[in-house]
């Protein structure tokens, strides 16, 4: 993988990654005549759930939903600069335009929220990053092939290991939202990066789980697990280093997560041999994702990686794919019992999932 990097206009960072023996000079200026990016951002932090806020109204102007001819993804070409200068690209990663998050943050906020001397605020340090998968706008990654795929992966592990290495990050998360119904803005073929100054609430969960496991079982609570699944009947797909089940209590009504067979915390630390049946496991499951109905399901992909210093020793690296398409032209909403309490209630039973998503016929 051979790496370019370059500024946009605004100073923002911008990336370019080719395969070995295919990388050009990337050498096309930003001609655009930008605003500087905002650094607005605050942390607040709820007492009561002992959970950190991002508070990024900033935000609310960002691009949404531009026609095609207009995608801001896309390369540049004559009388239309976007987001990337060159007038092609393999994979691209910049620093978000929009961010929540940002290293250069404005540092001059209180202690505390007006009135709410238990509401703790911190700026919003970190770092958000777009990730382009590819140049072609009606593309999506299941289409991508397994080279480019294992480019994005590679992609993935370097900006994991160079975000970890921040002074003050605390958790790396890459993920993809795909499909308008997810609410994606853009709907050119990208992903996200986000470098949280703080241990998000899923993993802080996790690792209490699995501690306590530990505690009162003396067990690998994840190792269990895995090994459990890997003959259960929610098995969708698996290979020498990987497997793909559906949860055996899932949330979603198509839910699918993807480990590796052997520990490891996070995807720098995954060797070449796992890096390639990653690429062929995820293209894979998401060819099943796209083929199950008459459409393509929307989905979120989220890879959950250990944080930056705490439990390392404990994580192991997975793959949360999940989709809140139910059936045909229907989808899961998150109501009363979801979004107030957090008690999920489930449209479709995982082991059936499984089954239909086996049985789907991979073009």
């Amino acid at each position: 993988m051979i790496r370019t990097s370059r500024r946009l206009a605004d100073g923002r960072e911008i990336l370019y990654f080719d395969a070995d023996g295919s990388a050009t000079a990337h050498d096309a200026e930003d001609t655009r005549d930008l605003p500087p990016v905002s650094t607005r951002s605050q942390l607040r932090h709820d007492a009561l759930l002992d959970e950190w806020v991002v508070v990024a109204a900033h935000r609310q102007t960002r691009t949404f939903l531009p026609p095609a001819d207009q995608c801001p993804l896309c390369p540049s070409r004559p009388g239309r600069p976007s987001e990337v200068p060159d007038s092609d690209y393999q994979v691209v990663v910049f620093e978000n335009r929009f961010p929540s998050l940002a290293t250069g943050v404005d540092t001059d906020v209180p202690p505390t929220a007006p009135g709410a001397p238990f509401a703790e605020l911190r700026p919003g340090f970190g770092r958000c990053e777009v990730v382009l998968f590819t140049s072609d706008h009606e593309q999506h990654f299941a289409g991508l092939g397994r080279e480019r795929a294992r480019l994005v992966v590679d992609v993935w592990a370097e900006r994991t290991a160079e975000l970890s290495a921040v002074d003050g990050v605390e958790q790396v998360f890459c993920f993809e939202n795909s499909g308008e119904e997810i609410g994606v803005t853009l709907s050119h073929p990208h992903g996200q990066i986000y470098a949280y100054p703080f241990v998000t609430p899923r993993v802080a969960k996790l690792l209490a789980s699995v501690r306590r496991h530990r505690e009162t079982t003396g067990g690998d609570l994840f190792a269990e697990v895995v090994e459990a699944e890997r003959t259960g009947p929610r098995v969708v797909a698996a290979n020498d280093s990987w497997v793909a089940f559906v949860p055996a209590a899932a949330r979603w009504p198509y839910e699918v997560q993807l480990f590796p067979t052997r520990r490891v915390p996070d995807l720098p630390a995954l060797d070449d041999a796992q890096r390639d049946d990653l690429a062929a496991l995820y293209l894979d499951v998401l060819g099943r994702f796209a083929h199950r109905m008459d459409t393509p399901m929307p989905y979120i992909a989220a890879w959950n990686q250990a944080p930056v210093r705490e439990g390392r020793e404990d994580w192991w690296l997975h793959l949360q794919l999940f989709s809140l398409r139910r059936a045909p032209g229907k989808l899961k909403y998150l109501a009363g019992s979801e979004s107030g309490m957090g008690a999920f209630i489930t449209d479709t039973n995982p082991e059936d999932v499984a089954e239909q998503l086996r049985a789907v016929e991979l073009p």
